[in-house]
């Protein structure tokens, strides 16, 4: 076997281990698995070989992976359904159950169901909010 079939071999397996679990740690050893291949075509030590592999997963580390966190680093303030909804108290506007109900927040009507439990809570009384699916909100009485 080739040493560039080796450090393609080394490449696509990082590949497939950056795949399945997505950190931009393997990344770079498939980076540097690709450009030893390649420098393997000049080069036919495979003592050299391993040096340059080592020298360029570590530059590759130090240098590129901090760079593709901070292009993909999740912001800090989301303003989604979990933080501006969850834990929040709310109004019932139409008799909840678990098939049917409408609450209000922030001066906006939701469709709402009872997370568990069979009981019925009235219109006028106050619940929490526990979660969502699309537009209607699960909640539980106080």
């Amino acid at each position: 076997m080739f040493y560039w079939q080796i450090f393609g071999i080394v490449a696509l397996i990082a590949i497939i281990l950056e795949i399945v679990m997505p950190s931009f740690f393997f990344l770079n050893f498939a980076i540097a698995g690709v450009i030893t291949s390649i420098v393997s075509i000049w080069v036919g030590n495979f003592i050299h070989l391993l040096v340059i592999f080592a020298a360029l997963s570590l530059i590759s580390l130090l240098f590129f992976r901090p760079f593709f966190l901070e292009k993909v680093k999740p912001e800090d303030n989301q303003s989604g359904v979990e933080s501006t909804y969850y834990g929040k108290i709310a109004k019932v506007t139409e008799t909840v159950t678990k098939s049917s109900g409408a609450i209000s927040i922030y001066d906006e009507r939701w469709d709402a169901r009872l997370v568990c439990g069979d009981e019925e809570i009235p219109t006028g009384a106050e619940v929490k909010i526990v979660k969502n699916d699309s537009l209607i909100m699960y909640v539980e009485k106080i």
